[in-house]
């Protein structure tokens, strides 16, 4: 997949930033007494991002193949993009200013791992910025009807691609290393 030269991770979060998972693995988080309504909710906001960003990549495929249109897809690409890029703009702002001092705070042993995760916040960044130029740029070509529009939403697809590949890693690799540590030091209840 090309990526629109956005670096995205490939390489697994360390052994020991995933010490504590071994003592709370995902499938007993729900159960254990620590698991409070903050934490159900940041996760449920990681759900809808994953589910938000693969809406966004599909919706480019129908307009691609002809299955949508072009204004109607242009009126999705508006509403649903900017909700995914403003949203994930906020969410990782307050992560990096609020949510990783806290838990950093709570054990700093796992400092390299949130800057590994602030480093993901950056290259993600990078996609919604890419995303954001060439979204509006193809939004304002299929209005006025240019056939170069098509063009534009296939390269808006490979970083609409790219930013759903940075979430599923991203997201996956903040859970495991955050959750453990809430419901470790009891936080965020």
């Amino acid at each position: 997949m090309k990526s629109e030269n956005i670096k995205i991770r490939t390489d697994n979060m360390p052994a020991e930033m995933r010490s504590l998972l071994c003592d709370y693995p995902r499938d007993t988080w729900p159960a254990h007494p620590g698991f409070k309504d903050k934490t159900r909710q940041w996760l449920g906001a990681h759900q809808m991002f994953r589910r938000l960003s693969a809406i966004v990549r599909e919706d480019i495929e129908s307009y691609l193949t002809g299955n949508s249109d072009a204004q109607d897809y242009s009126a999705r690409l508006s509403y649903l993009g900017g909700r995914l890029v403003g949203n994930l703009h906020g969410h990782h702002s307050w992560e990096d200013h609020s949510y990783f001092p806290e838990l950093s705070a709570a054990d700093a042993r796992f400092d390299a791992g949130f800057l590994i995760l602030e480093k993901d916040h950056i290259a993600l960044n990078q996609a919604l910025d890419r995303f954001v130029a060439i979204g509006n740029r193809a939004i304002n070509l299929i209005q006025v009807g240019d056939k170069l529009a098509r063009e534009k939403v296939a390269r808006l697809h490979v970083v609409a691609e790219t930013i759903e590949t940075l979430l599923q890693r991203h997201l996956g690799d903040e859970e495991d290393l955050a959750v453990p540590i809430i419901l470790h030091y009891r936080l965020r209840g």
